[in-house]
């Protein structure tokens, strides 16, 4: 590692050659001696009950070790998400739930045994409830939704003050189903000791820790007997954030069975069992003086959940953030259905919530005649509209105006046509909080002049190995090729999940307190260190848990250039570019990677990903790659990401926010609106695919939507 920079230079992730060589080792790729393999049986029904299993036909192929059902697989602790409890009664609560686990001595035997297993439904004859609708008589306003934000905020009398403004727009978005699609599917490897008190897992998962703790509470263990090893991540985007079904099941068969279990879950279950971004349908009412600056905002989000665990994506939350407006109202509706539990997908609800906000205000930027860029800036607030706290800092106009110059904007916003094409150019603005959590770490001085720290930290393919060490050495104040970053599993000190792009600054924060109380001890001692070493440790909980008088978020500018094909109907981004302002950039290399995919997540988003329910039998109809779109290189343009220095003293020591989602956030809008400045018409519904602007384009000139 000689040579590696110091914090804020880019640096190399540390663990590429193991990737590109194929010595990086995933959850799969252990196979302890006598490992088995495990293949569940998905249900076929939306709703219902389990009346029959037969499982004869399976259990005579050749290698079977045994197909598990409610009847006779290991009974369950207890644990707060229903999605868990597996194999332990006769409900069906949606399509994809998992009623029967075969076990055989090959993938394939496994498979097969799967597919020979005969299950009978009862269904009560009811057809699946799977639509989502603003009227939804099943409809109800929880009491907070996800990130633990309340439901509904109010400030001033928005609805009036929407009633008197001189300009008014009321407006609705709809963003459909999405699915994260990692490149390693969720697999776990389970192995129990002889005697069946201690239990090691391999798991494709963004927190060993969290894994550890559920898996503990299921299967009745000391949490010190059990080892969650998630070392390398083939990508997770929040669909790896929580235990999933995989994990569960593995570790039931390796008890049953008291040999080593491997579950791989195949691509086409992954809609069903790890969660999605769940559909959101937004009215959007914007109040404005003939100037465009806000009087009113409303912004009210239904969307969906299943009827076994409540999760409701925050869609309306961004908008207590972004703008100064006397009048605010964000609310939502929730809707249980017969669908699979939604659950964390890259950036939730800042996504669909400023694809919806960010739409909104550009068509308020046509109706008063303002340039889009400066609407934002005429209303930028100067404290937190919803908490009236100081912004810790807030760099949004700096991004916009950054922006803007290096874009050319205004100048080439179009509209044109060029070669037959029609193109035009977008702009949106994005924001994402700061989240912290709390964090324990090690750090270890050696006889040989190296240092080494320690923490249950998850590596997703982001670097964190990485800029870890950089954190540590910029601590101690020597060069970071002296320092190892040790990661990956739960036997470590304790650290938060991979998510919430909190990873950084959480478990950052840990070992630089670590880093640096062990260079106090070093400058005690004269910088000698014993033979057996010197180690110093940091727990930051009662740091993080104290509330900051800050609103602190990190925010960003995005622009997209497009065109649209008015034979075909297709729509290709010629160019994206954003400028983001958040913190202190650690390692600018692996920095510009997370935004630029962020960008590219949104593409996907805006263009070609959507996941239809069937409403006969209440299943995702896109379940692999051949039917679910995401961008491929030739989908993807030219970006570029860059960012404002910011220096805010309010964050963690380092002065970072997280930037692994906010790329993603406002990618979508800015590519909607580009379309809507090249063809003259909105479409109001994601993705822009060809049917929809075919149908645009022939709904005639003007400003209208669809």
């Amino acid at each position: 590692m000689e040579g590696t920079p110091a914090l804020g230079s880019p640096a190399t992730r540390r663990e590429a050659a193991l990737k590109v060589t194929g010595a990086a080792r995933y959850a799969a790729d252990h196979t302890p001696p006598g490992c088995l393999y495990a293949w569940p049986v998905a249900a076929t029904v939306a709703a219902g009950r389990v009346v029959r299993v037969d499982t004869a036909a399976a259990a005579a192929l050749p290698g079977v070790t045994a197909v598990l059902t409610a009847a006779d697989a290991p009974r369950l602790g207890p644990t707060e998400d229903a999605e868990l409890r597996l194999l332990q009664d006769d409900r069906v609560p949606h399509h994809g739930w998992y009623v029967a686990l075969a076990v055989a001595d090959t993938p394939e035997r496994a498979r097969a045994a799967a597919d020979a297993v005969s299950v009978t439904y009862d269904t009560g004859g009811a057809a699946p409830d799977v639509r989502l609708h603003e009227g939804h008589p099943g409809g109800y306003e929880p009491e907070q939704v996800n990130g633990g934000y309340p439901a509904r905020r109010e400030q001033g009398d928005a609805l009036a003050a929407y009633q008197d403004a001189p300009v008014r727009l009321d407006l609705r978005y709809a963003v459909p189903p999405l699915h994260n699609h990692p490149m390693e599917p969720h697999a776990a490897t389970a192995v129990w000791d002889a005697d069946g008190e201690r239990l090691t897992v391999y798991d494709s998962s963004q927190g060993a820790g969290l894994v550890r703790t559920v898996l503990a509470s299921l299967f009745g263990l000391a949490e010190e007997r059990v080892t969650v090893h998630s070392e390398h991540v083939g990508g997770g985007f929040g669909c790896k954030g929580t235990p999933r079904p995989h994990v569960v099941l593995a570790v039931m068969a390796a008890r049953h069975t008291g040999r080593p279990v491997k579950l791989a879950l195949p691509r086409a279950h992954l809609p069903a069992v790890v969660g999605h971004r769940a559909p959101t349908l937004h009215r959007v009412r914007l109040g404005a003086r003939p100037d465009g600056t806000l009087t009113a905002l409303a912004h009210e989000v239904t969307t969906h959940t299943s009827r076994i665990r409540e999760f409701v994506e925050q869609a309306a939350v961004p908008a207590r953030v972004m703008y100064a407006a006397p009048g605010l109202l964000t609310a939502h509706r929730v809707v249980p259905l017969d669908v699979p539990t939604p659950s964390w997908m890259r950036a939730p609800g800042e996504t669909p919530g400023m694809y919806a906000l960010e739409s909104a205000m550009d068509e308020l930027a046509d109706a008063v005649g303002v340039d889009p860029v400066e609407l934002r800036v005429r209303n930028e607030p100067s404290a937190e509209p919803d908490s009236g706290r100081p912004y810790s800092s807030r760099g949004l106009v700096a991004c916009l105006r950054e922006g803007a110059r290096r874009f050319g904007w205004p100048g080439t916003r179009g509209p044109r046509t060029r070669d037959g094409l029609l193109t035009g150019a977008g702009v949106a603005a994005s924001t994402y909080p700061v989240y912290l959590a709390p964090c324990q770490a090690v750090a270890h001085a050696l006889p040989d002049g190296t240092y080494r720290v320690e923490v249950a930290a998850t590596d997703i393919g982001t670097g964190a190995r990485t800029v870890l060490a950089m954190v540590a050495a910029d601590a101690l104040g020597v060069p970071a090729d002296r320092v190892t970053s040790v990661v990956g599993h739960s036997d470590l000190p304790p650290a938060s999940v991979a998510g919430g792009s909190s990873g950084t600054g959480s478990w950052g924060w840990a070992v630089h307190e670590a880093c640096r109380a062990l260079a106090l001890k070093l400058a005690r001692r004269d910088g000698k260190v014993p033979e057996d070493g010197l180690c110093a440790s940091a727990d930051t909980t009662a740091a993080v848990k104290q509330r900051s008088p800050y609103a602190r978020h990190a925010f960003g500018a995005q622009f997209a250039e497009v065109s649209v094909d008015p034979v075909s109907g297709e729509v290709r981004v010629l160019r994206m570019l954003g400028v983001f302002a958040a913190g202190r950039i650690l390692n600018p290399l692996t920095a510009r990677s997370q935004f630029v995919g962020g960008m590219v997540m949104g593409l996907g988003m805006a263009l070609t990903e959507h996941s239809p329910l069937d409403p006969a039998h209440g299943d995702f109809t896109a379940r692999d790659l051949a039917s679910y779109h995401v961008p491929v290189h030739a989908d993807v343009p030219d970006i570029e990401a860059h960012w404002v220095d910011e220096h805010d003293k309010h964050l963690d020591p380092m002065g970072s926010k997280g930037i692994g989602e906010i790329g993603t956030v406002g990618a979508a809008a800015a590519i909607g609106n580009a379309f809507a400045r090249a063809t003259g018409r909105r479409i109001r519904e994601l993705p822009l695919t060809p049917d929809r602007v075919l149908a645009a384009l022939a709904a005639g000139e003007g400003p209208g939507g669809t």
